[in-house]
């Protein structure tokens, strides 16, 4: 029944139990087994120092292992040995041979991947190795040399997914646990790089799992290489196993699946070695089982898959019954044959034609199954798999075994040759002395079957002899081969059967049945019914059962031939052709397969069966060494054996052995200073070799220098433990003599302090009796002291407040009287300005009304010129309107302003002769225009004759008709245009009023806050002025004391007595002095107390100090009064100015515009007079075209004239906002000089008001310094990053250069520094074009402004009165042209479009647009251009541009792809992610400018604007977005594709700490080394490689979060690949190389803290290999370790734990393995960890609901 589970090595054929085979057998056939030449005395030595651990035979463990305990001398016959349970034995030698017991090996080599790495070779450390690996460690796959010994667990296991067959794709067999994987990666390396086919051989017995392996084989090879067509063929060959299985599988007594044949599956590859095809041959198909089944055995398993379907539709034609027997009914319906024969005879015709029937059934399925399977196209190499039956020996042997047991005997002996020529190999090609080993060869056994006069070739005979039987058969073997043959025995009790001497047993056949099985006859006549069926299979079946095949002629697959028992005997040639038996039809099957093996390069596989039981994971060490025997290992082990077994490089020596050399020994020769070492070591020159590159050692000498290696280290260990502890020890003493010195120290420091605290108290109490008689005396004093200070402070405060009054009231009458009088002279000014202003309105208005009748008369003159020249007028009307509009504005401005100032009546009179000059220049300008009406009704008299000549031609007519049209046209446009100047001007008046009003309230309001300010501001001053007034009193009194003072003590002198003046502290409880005061006084305070002569001194000091600040309150009054007389020069003057400037440059504009006029009308009119002849006014003739010139420089001239009217509002805008600003900072001062005025003499307010200006002058400067501080901080910020950056990017380029052999990285810089360069020339010659740009603009503004300034200052000269003075120089207004805003869009034509993606995409080189352009410059371009094509709302080219863009994308990808699938490179990673950068930053383009709100609500004014307008993207967002994946998931695929090879050898083969890892025997499986050699890749390849990652990415502009993902990535592969490795390698798991990979770990850390990528989470991916790296090193033996490790590996699954633990290897002997039960702990905790956390889940969703 076919499987679809895969379960390893369960259903796969079985044997019936084996005999059991005796040691002395083995011993007898493998004389030297485990003991070289040389050997009995390494035995000797070892075993004369005791304590050697040896192996012994044992009856039911097969070896047991046992230690010395005394001392072995020469010529002893027992040992005195230990066994593991602590029994003590003797083991007696054998007296005839001496032979010594086997020793064992080191601990540290126990559990190797490879069994020729042992130092002892000899077969209980096989045995021993295979159970430890398997029971223990969980390990079923073992390598013993060049054949892998795969164990059948018995269980399902996770170690055949999709993940393990990547990790050992494209790995070396050697650098991986051993694997059936690792056996078809190799066998698939060999076929591509030797172009060599491979074979896979897989053998054992039943149950081993041979079919199992071979199916995982296939997997592998499908998996790996894929097919070459969409056929799926790999899927085909995988699906073939079940129908094989069916038809060919049947249940025994030792397997539920056994193959009942042998199969060769050739799996054909093309030149890609990509899978093609397959072909299938069967062998010996076990036909008897048909028609019988031994007890506890089934038939096939396809009729009972027949019976469970007979109910369906599609069987109830066959007629199945419902029971388990089978029949073959379905034929009796059909054809009846009817013939009286025995008993006996029909029955064995009915099972010979039952048996014919489902041969010829088998072989058809197989034929149709290769069909299927075959090539369509032509075979370059195959890979076959060989799943055959192994060696079988039962109770009863028939002809089946004999055949089968040939075949291994064939197969055998080809194993043999093939081990023996790759030993030779190794030592020719290493140049050793090479000396013939001896092995076993079954050459005579296999003569002895198929040579001339063989067994087969007796059988043959005897069965074409008539009255041939199975007796006289072996008659006739007893005769032939008994006495000439050692190998043939007959057995003792029977005549029937022989015994043939095989590689693996003796093995028994019974002669019955030979014969029968042999010829394997079937009547014609039945043969002859079936090919008369009607049913078209039968007849397909037998179709060819004439056809003859010949010996080398077989068909297709090596299919038997079955004979047929003919009525009649046939002549001819195809008649013997027809009877071939059997044997021999197998015999040159098997030698095709043979030669067909021989041409191929084989692999071995020898499958083991553990137990009879199917228990999991249990050996049995009988049934073990049994097939070990049988299957050929034990052979291969002597032969490595009789060599030289152990191989290291010279490097790997020189590392592992490194401790047992001096320093002197150390040469720079590796190879010279291992040649040294050893010859010091091992004085026996025959126990190793020196090879070319590797040295070979003789079994044991590797376990010598291991023991040797331990020895040395233990010395260490020893010297090291002891020195620590004399640390320890001299430590612990320099702790106590410290802690004796402290105490002595603090106990003396105590009766110290003891002894200064007496002293001190006695010290104090007699301070404080002296203190405290003076304080009664001081007491006694102060008292008197303030009392005649409370006096004195009274009478002097009264005559104070007395004379103040005094002086105050003096003050305030005049200060009334002052003001008073300046109000009366104010208010007469005022009433005789105002009169003389009203005169002056009224005369001015008179006039003003006369002027206008005037123009009116003369407007209606000229109303067709209006007509013709309407925009103009318009233009000026709207000019005028605007200049009596503003004059009005003036006008009540200047009335706002007369009730403050009368300057500005003045001033508004002056205007409005402005206004009258600017009337006559407009009069002026109106008679020019009736000369231009004149000039115009003359060319229209001209015009008129000209049309009455022409009058037949028709084209006058058209050209009339098209001109009025136009001219019609033309005049809408200007009265619409006209129409919106007048709108415009509605809107500039309402505005104008609207401006009025807000500037009034905001005077207003300005003006109250300004009140409210000034009045805080004149209190405070108010209490600085009493404070003042009160600190000149207090001088004067001091004065006054002083004076006093010297005169009492010029008069009054008492020598010897010092009396304080009684007025020092009089003036205490006035105000706070000034700190120049304070500090005066203070001073002569102690100055009285010193001398009196210091009096005089100070008097004199605070009379100058009164002097200076009488001289500074003087200054301050006049700088006040100067910036009061300068501001109110400026405020008079600025207003004028400005509207004086004004009107000049309207005066101006006016002018231009006339002179510009007068220039239009002479070229008229000298084209039309100089063209007055025939068709001189047709469309195209010269006066039409400057007419209609003239008609559009009119129309841009206009265009122009409104921009500068809305500039000419803007600016008067702005200015009257500044004027009104200014009113409102004025007013306010004026008003508080008013105050102050009218309150004190304001000299202090002066002061306080020229301080406050001056404070806001100083601010505004510093703020201005300040400003310019951050720009050039800013600029020095920008050119240090660019800095940075420029360093950045050198190193990058350094870095990559160095990576490069010499040429190429001469050639890198110097392609480097042209590039450079060649920036550097383009920034200059960019900024040269700036220059250049700047110096044109400046000069042209330069003549503009030279000829405005020109203009104006001639005008100015002329409207200024002879009295009035120009102080300043009148600078020009600046009426800026508006720019011009790019918006952002690329023309391009529809047939450019192929090149514009040719240059864009398609022949882009990525690196030159990175370093010499913008990194997304195509993604901007293309945007560019579907922006136009938005814009003119073209839909077949945004939809071309998009389609062409992603397509072209798609096809630089897929080539990428292609070549990357087919070259093998992995250099297009700098491609894949510029089109990704682009990608992206084109999709974010979209995203922000055709309407996805996530994007655009980030977007300013001026980008909503610039959004696409017409079309919706939507869709092709979304395929840039898929796009855009696909690139990212390609490039992740590159990415990985470059790191791969990288990651298992520089995160864990090589040291990055050199001397940490030790280096263990490799066998003949060489591992890579550790060792950094000339092309190996090591940590920091790793680390060059993820920085050009990273450079790469930022070059080409790549989104920063897209940047820390992909980085997350990398981080991800790398830690998954090297855990994956790490959980694969068994010698990768030691306390030692958990260090190594820790420390690269935190150079990958250091790498992101760089590149400051700390945070992208990519340290998080990391985290299951450091906790598998600290699981390595942490301890491991008590419960609380397990518990420590469960709580610190909570990123690893409890299957990885126990499989880091399984595979735990030590490097030193120092390590100790970790136990089993300490792993069984560890499994139970993770499963009591894992069940509370789902019970603590389950509780809290509980409590949730």
């Amino acid at each position: 029944v076919s499987t679809t589970v895969p379960q390893l090595h369960e259903m796969d054929d079985k044997v019936t139990s084996p005999e059991k085979v005796e040691e002395a057998k083995l011993k007898a056939r493998y004389p030297n087994l485990g003991h070289k030449p040389g050997g009995s005395d390494l035995l000797r030595k070892r075993l004369t120092k005791g304590f050697a651990r040896v192996w012994i035979p044992d009856a039911d463990e097969v070896w047991k292992s046992a230690e010395l305990t005394k001392n072995y001398k020469h010529g002893d016959s027992t040992l005195h040995l230990t066994l593991e349970d602590g029994m003590d034995i003797e083991h007696k030698l054998d007296d005839k041979t001496k032979n010594l017991p086997h020793l064992r090996n080191p601990d540290i080599l126990v559990g190797e991947n490879d069994l020729t790495a042992l130092s002892y070779l000899h077969e209980p450390a096989v045995l021993h190795n295979l159970k430890v690996r398997f029971t223990d460690s969980k390990l079923i796959y073992t390598y013993c040399g060049i054949v892998l010994v795969a164990i059948n667990p018995y269980e399902n296991l996770p170690i055949y997914g999709s993940d393990i067959i990547n990790a050992y794709s494209g790995q070396n067999m050697g650098d991986m646990d051993p694997h059936i994987f690792a056996v078809a990666e190799e066998a698939y390396k060999q076929m591509a790089r030797d172009e060599r086919n491979q074979s896979i051989i897989v053998s054992g017995e039943s149950g081993a799992g041979k079919t199992v392996s071979a199916k995982y084989a296939m997997r592998y090879f499908a998996t790996v290489s894929g097919a070459a067509t969409e056929a799926n063929v790999e899927e085909k060959v995988l699906a073939s196993n079940p129908i094989m299985e069916a038809i060919g599988n049947a249940k025994t007594t030792r397997n539920d699946n056994s193959s009942r044949f042998g199969k060769y599956i050739e799996i054909g590859f093309d030149k890609r070695y990509r899978i093609i095809g397959a072909n299938m041959r069967t062998y010996l198909l076990e036909k008897s089982r048909v028609v019988f089944q031994a007890d506890e055995e089934r038939n096939y398993h396809i009729f009972y898959q027949l019976c469970a379907s007979s109910h369906l539709p599609e069987f109830k034609n066959l007629k199945l019954g419902k029971t388990q027997t089978l029949s073959i009914g379905w034929l009796d319906a059909q054809e009846t044959y009817i013939k009286p024969i025995p008993r006996l005879q029909a029955s064995n015709a009915r099972d010979a034609l039952a048996k014919h029937i489902y041969a010829k059934v088998f072989n058809w399925i197989v034929d149709h199954v290769n069909k299927s399977l075959r090539a369509t196209v032509k075979q370059h190499s195959f890979i076959g798999v060989l799943d055959i039956y192994g060696f079988e020996t039962f109770e009863i042997n028939s002809f089946e075994q004999f055949c089968i047991n040939y075949a291994n005997e064939k197969l055998q002996q080809q194993f043999n040759m093939h081990v023996f020529k790759l030993e030779q190999e190794e030592y020719l090609k290493e140049q050793i002395p090479w000396t013939l080993i001896d092995f076993y060869d079954n050459q005579p056994c296999i003569n002895l079957i198929e040579a001339k006069m063989g067994v087969l070739d007796l059988l043959d005979e005897e069965c074409k002899m008539p009255k041939g039987s199975d007796d006289s058969w072996a008659q006739k073997l007893y005769n032939t081969h008994l006495k000439t043959c050692s190998l043939f025995e007959k057995p003792r009790m029977s005549n029937k059967a022989f015994i043939i001497q095989h590689f693996a047993d003796k093995v028994q056949y019974q002669c019955d049945g030979f014969l029968e099985k042999n010829k394997d006859t079937v009547n014609e006549e039945q043969i002859n019914v079936l090919k008369a069926s009607k049913l078209d299979l039968l007849v397909e079946l037998f179709q060819d059962e004439e056809k003859v095949t010949s010996p080398t002629g077989t068909a297709p697959g090596g299919r038997t031939r079955l004979s047929v028992k003919p009525k009649e005997v046939r002549s001819g040639a195809s008649s013997k052709e027809h009877k071939k038996t059997v044997g021999c039809q197998f015999r040159n099957s098997l030698a095709m397969l043979m030669e067909t093996l021989n041409a191929t390069t084989p692999h071995y596989v020898r499958c083991i069966k553990p137990n009879d039981l199917k228990f999991p994971f249990t050996f049995d060490p009988k049934r073990a060494v049994q097939q070990l025997r049988a299957c050929g290992v034990l052979e291969t082990i002597r032969i490595s054996a009789a060599g030289f077994p152990s191989r290291w490089t010279y490097q790997e020596f020189f590392s592992r052995y490194r401790v047992l050399m001096k320093q002197k020994d150390v040469l720079s020769d590796r190879r010279l200073t291992c040649r040294n070492v050893l010859e010091k070591l091992v004085q026996d020159q025959d126990k190793y070799q020196f090879g070319k590159t590797k040295i070979f050692f003789r079994a044991g000498q590797v376990a010598y220098l291991e023991k040797l290696r331990a020895d040395k280290l233990r010395k260490a260990c020893v010297r090291i433990q002891k020195t620590i502890r004399c640390w320890l020890v001299r430590k612990k003493y320099l702790r106590k003599k410290h802690a004796a010195i402290t105490i002595q120290r603090y106990t003396r420091g105590h009766q110290a302090r003891c002894l200064v605290k007496y002293m001190r108290q006695t010290l104090a109490a007699i301070t404080i009796q002296k203190f405290q008689r003076m304080c009664v005396q001081r007491k006694v004093y102060l008292q008197k002291q303030a009392a005649a200070l409370v006096m004195q402070t009274i009478l002097r405060a009264y005559m104070a407040r007395q004379k103040y009054q005094g002086l105050l009231r003096n003050h305030k009458a005049v200060f009334i009287q002052k003001h008073v009088r300046g109000w009366l002279a104010r208010q007469r000014y005022k009433r005789s300005l105002r009169a003389i202003v009203y005169l002056q309105c009224c005369i001015r208005r008179m006039k003003a009304k006369k002027e206008l009748k005037k123009l009116k008369i003369e407007a209606r003159s000229v109303e067709h010129f209006k007509k013709l020249n309407v925009g103009m007028e318009n233009k000026i009307m709207q000019l005028q309107r605007k200049l009596d509009e503003q004059a009005k504005d003036n006008r009540v401005t200047s009335e706002r302003l007369n009730c403050l100032e009368t300057s500005h009546a003045v001033e508004s009179e002056k205007l409005k002769v402005e206004v009258s000059k600017l009337k006559g220049i407009e009069e002026e300008a109106k008679n020019n225009a009736n000369r231009v009406t004149s000039l115009l009704e003359q060319l229209e008299r001209l015009r008129k004759e000209l049309t009455t000549t022409q009058k037949e031609k028709k084209t006058i007519e058209d050209w009339a008709t098209k001109y009025r049209d136009e001219m019609e046209k033309m005049v809408a446009e200007l009265k619409q245009q006209n129409g919106l100047l007048k709108t415009e001007k509605d809107d500039l008046n309402r505005m104008i009023k609207e401006q009025s009003q807000q500037m009034t309230e905001k005077m207003t309001r300005a003006l109250a806050e300004e009140t409210q300010q000034l009045e805080s501001d004149l209190n405070e001053e108010r209490s600085r002025y009493q404070n003042l007034l009160t600190e000149h009193l207090r001088l004067e009194e001091r004065y006054d004391d002083l004076k006093e003072e010297i005169t009492l003590s010029v008069s009054v002198p008492k020598p010897g007595h010092r009396r304080t003046d009684s007025t020092h502290s009089s003036n205490g409880s006035e105000c706070t002095y000034n700190s120049e005061f304070a500090e005066s006084e203070e001073s002569s305070r102690h100055g009285e107390d010193v001398t009196r002569g210091m009096d005089t001194s100070l008097t004199l000091k605070l009379q100058k100090r009164v002097t200076e600040l009488e001289q500074e309150k003087s200054s301050l009054r006049n700088e006040l009064e100067n910036k009061e007389d300068q501001f109110q020069r400026a405020r008079v003057r600025v207003q004028p100015q400005y509207y004086t400037i004004l009107l000049q440059y309207y005066r101006q504009e006016l002018d231009s515009e006339n002179k510009k006029l007068k220039h239009d009308l002479t070229a008229m009119r000298q084209s039309l007079l100089g063209n007055a002849g025939a068709g001189a006014g047709a469309p195209g003739s010269p006066p039409y075209k400057v007419l209609m010139d003239q008609l559009n420089s009119s129309c841009e001239e206009l265009e122009v004239r409104k921009e500068e009217v809305l500039i000419l509002r803007s600016q008067l805008v702005s200015q009257k906002e500044a004027m009104q600003h200014k009113e409102t900072m004025t007013e306010p001062v004026h008003y508080a000089e008013d105050v102050h005025k009218m309150k004190d003499s304001g000299a202090i307010t002066q002061a306080y008001l020229g301080l406050k200006e001056t404070n806001r002058l100083l601010e505004g400067q510093m703020q201005q310094q300040r400003r310019s501080y951050d720009n050039e901080v800013e600029v020095l910020r920008g050119e240090l990053q660019s800095v940075k950056e420029e360093n950045n990017r050198q190193q990058q380029l350094l870095a990559q250069n160095l990576q490069l052999p010499p040429e190429a990285r001469i050639e890198a810089s110097l392609q480097h520094e042209i590039t450079r360069l060649t920036n550097e020339n383009l920034d200059l010659m960019e900024q040269l074009e700036k220059q250049d740009k700047t110096i044109r603009k400046l000069k042209k503004q330069l003549k503009v402004f030279s000829k405005k300034i020109g203009e104006m200052g001639a005008g100015h000269v002329e409207t200024i009165s002879p009295g009035q003075m120009v102080e300043e120089t009148v600078r020009p207004v600046n009426i800026p042209r508006r720019e011009k805003d790019f918006q952002g869009m690329l023309e391009y034509k529809k047939e450019d479009e192929l090149k514009l993606v040719k240059n864009l995409i398609l022949e882009l080189k990525p690196r030159g647009v990175a370093v010499n352009l913008i990194p997304g410059l195509p993604a901007y371009i293309l945007f560019m251009c579907l922006r136009h094509a938005d814009y003119v709302n073209d839909d077949q080219k945004v939809r071309t541009l998009l389609t062409s863009t992603i397509n072209s994308i798609k096809k630089i990808l897929k080539l990428l792809l292609y070549l990357c699938s087919n070259t093998k490179r992995g250099d297009d990673f700098e491609t894949v992610s510029f089109w990704l950068s682009n990608t992206c930053r084109f999709l974010h383009c979209l995203k922000q400018y055709s309407g996805d709100e996530s994007f655009m609500k980030h977007n300013t004014p001026k980008q909503n604007d610039h959004c696409l307008s017409n079309f919706d993207l939507a869709e092709y967002r979304q395929v840039l977005s898929d796009l855009a994946i696909q690139i990212y998931q390609q490039l992740i695929k590159c990415m990985e594709n470059i790191l791969q090879p990288m990651i298992v050898s520089g995160m864990l083969e090589h040291e990055t700490i050199q001397g940490v890892s030790g280096v263990k025997p490799t066998g003949l499986r060489k591992r890579t080394s550790s060792i950094a050699d000339e092309g190996t890749y090591t940590l920091e390849s790793i680390l060059r490689q993820l920085s050009a990652f990273h450079s790469t990415m930022c070059q080409h502009g790549t989104d920063p979060e897209l940047i820390k993902q992909v980085v997350k990535q990398q981080f991800y592969i790398i830690g998954a690949v090297t855990l994956n490795n790490l959980l694969l390698r068994k010698d990768m798991c030691s306390w030692s190389k958990g260090m190594q990979i820790r420390y690269n770990v935190s150079q990958l850390e250091e790498w992101l803290r760089d590149k400051s990528l700390m945070l992208c989470g990519a340290k998080e991916t990391l985290e299951p290999l450091i906790q598998a790296a600290q699981l390595l090193q942490v301890k491991k033996k008590t419960d609380e370790d397990a518990e420590a490790i469960c709580s610190m590996c909570n990123s690893l699954s409890t299957s990885q734990i126990v499989k880091v633990l399984n595979l735990y290897t030590p490097v030193n002997e120092f390590e100790e393995r970790v136990s089993v039960t300490f792993i069984r702990t560890i499994q139970v905790r993770s499963v009591c960890l894992s069940v509370c956390l789902s019970v603590c889940l389950s509780v809290c969703l509980s409590v949730c609901n």
